[in-house]
């Protein structure tokens, strides 16, 4: 008993997730999904009505397209816009729209993230199997070897719960009170500039509201970007010497506008908020059962639309693993690859972040001249111009190492690419609509047997090159775009995890490697085909 506290009667759950933003709505989402059962502790009331994020791209829509939201959340927001960025006189050294990365959605979005939310929140809705406690906050965890047992505060009535979970993701945010008490460090660089962040509604369009573009001013850098639902978000450097609050006034933000040329005519503000850039690692991802995850875990700046992206990716990484473990399906020993496959991933990201940021705020006159003329050249160049214009800068999903097939296959560790396909009835899907979340051989054929894995309940699906007949048991790529990608890493049969990365491959002359020790999906964690189009239309 805890001295001093009206503390109520303990509850059990299998995961608990404190934190209900994008990282921790996705979790629960997808752990909703598999059947687990969830709690989620979250402080606030209602969703943060400030836009944060404004930017994600399409792998991310190919985790939520996993939990049958992908297009729902597209109807609110913009895709594949063109990016530029323009030299002190406005005029374009960089501009392009990033191709596509084959993920089968538009390769460049932005979002509001409110309505983002909502959707996400409005998605959770669906399982009876999630409990959500808006109002509360979690003051203090302890673990056992059974699990942890959390104290948690009911803001709205001043009273106390004991809610004990075998597991926990702290998806709390960048100033993260839950790594706070697990003393865990949180060490990297904090900017010294700091940035003006104005909202706007657009009440006319201007000829370049559709584009994000990158203003690289030596004298002052910008980012204008488009938003959807009639949004529209400039950021501005805090030069030294000026006023943080009266840079928030109305007359200092119109100012900063109107020399963008925008007027009240294009524009009405809706906020402007001064925040600071950060690069912040926590030292651990895992204590014992609870697991940090997005902002909690890891923060970046924002030059590449990243930010939350990483969370996103972290809880599709995670939740399986959780799931898998709460059901018996996998060892507790699978949780260990988490932090190993995450980390250099989001390290990667916040480089390629760090990096953009420093070529578009570049402040010394003679860079910033040579770095404009040396990206108008690289751009006419047929492979430096390919290379930039891909964005084959961005660094591709892939764990190097982790929960993978000790195999050295060339395709293990990857998220190939995801095709349309023709199913078994001819019905033209992506191909995760029809493989599900759900471990899966798929082979080029012909059949073989692969015994190891069908005795650990391990389905089989035949691709079938583009023009084949559709059958039983197949799909058939449209386009092939997976077919040659197998083809290009010699693999004609691959095991996907049910986040659709490569746990195993083998090409026709090789024995394709044992399923991990202690696999079982006999009997399959729920894959429900709940649709949300019932809960979607409610909640718009």
């Amino acid at each position: 008993m805890t001295r001093g506290l009206d503390v109520t009667v303990q509850h059990s759950y299998d995961v608990a997730i404190v934190g209900y933003g994008p990282a921790g709505v996705t979790a629960a989402n997808f752990l909703g999904r598999l059947g687990v059962e969830v709690v989620v502790i979250e402080r606030d009331e209602s969703i943060y009505s400030r836009a944060r994020a404004i930017a994600t791209d399409e792998e991310v829509i190919r985790i939520w397209q996993r939990l049958d939201l992908a297009e729902h959340l597209k109807q609110d927001m913009l895709t594949d816009k063109p990016l530029e960025f323009v030299d002190d006189a406005g005029r374009s050294f960089l501009n392009f729209v990033p191709a596509p990365r084959g993920n089968a959605h538009p390769t460049q979005v932005f979002i509001y993230q409110p309505a983002l939310e909502q959707v996400l929140r409005d998605g959770v809705d669906r399982y009876p199997n999630v409990k959500v406690l808006l109002q509360h906050e979690c003051l203090r965890t302890r673990q056992d070897d059974h699990g942890v047992e959390l104290l948690v505060a009911d803001l709205r009535a001043d009273t106390f719960d004991r809610i004990r979970a075998s597991y926990v993701i702290a998806a709390d945010g960048g100033s993260s009170p839950t790594r706070g008490l697990l003393g865990v460090g949180f060490e990297g660089q904090t900017y010294e500039d700091r940035w003006v962040v104005i909202d706007t509604e657009v009440i006319n369009e201007w000829p370049t509201h559709d584009r994000l573009r990158f203003h690289c001013n030596p004298d002052r850098p910008a980012v204008d970007c488009p938003t959807p639902l009639g949004h529209h978000r400039w950021e501005f450097p805090v030069l030294p010497g000026e006023d943080e609050k009266e840079l928030v006034t109305d007359a200092a933000v119109w100012r900063l506008l109107n020399a963008q040329g925008i007027t009240e005519n294009e524009v009405q503000i809706l906020r402007a908020v001064v925040y600071r850039h950060h690069v912040r690692f926590a030292d651990r991802w895992r204590v014992g059962r609870i697991f940090l995850a997005g902002d909690a875990a890891h923060v970046m700046p924002p030059w590449i639309g990243q930010g939350m992206a990483a969370g996103v990716r972290d809880v599709a990484n995670l939740c399986w693993k959780l799931a898998a473990v709460v059901t018996g399906s996998l060892p507790a020993s699978v949780l260990d690859s988490y932090e190993v496959e995450r980390q250099p991933h989001v390290r990667e990201v916040t480089k390629a972040a760090v990096f953009f940021g420093r070529v578009i705020t570049e402040r010394r006159p003679p860079v910033t001249a040579a770095r404009n003329a040396a990206f108008r050249i690289a751009m006419r160049l047929p492979f430096v111009g390919d290379y930039l214009r891909s964005a084959k800068w961005f660094p591709a999903a892939h764990y190097p190492k982790g929960f993978l097939s000790p195999s050295k296959h060339a395709a293990v560790g990857h998220l190939p690419p995801q095709p349309w396909v023709l199913d078994e009835v001819g019905d033209r899907e992506r191909l995760d609509d029809v493989t599900g979340s759900r471990w899966l051989l798929i082979h080029l054929g012909p059949d073989r047997a692969w015994p190891e894995w069908t005795a650990a309940g391990v389905p089989t699906m035949q691709l079938r090159t583009a023009g084949s007949a559709i059958s039983e048991g197949a799909v058939v790529d449209t386009d092939n775009t997976l077919v040659d990608w197998m083809r290009q890493h010699e693999a004609t049969v691959l095991a996907l995890r049910p986040d659709g990365f490569v746990y195993a491959a083998a090409d026709a002359n090789e024995m394709l490697p044992s399923p991990p020790k202690g696999l079982t999906v006999a009997v399959e964690i729920p894959d429900p085909t709940t649709r949300f189009t019932e809960t979607a239309d409610k909640g718009q």
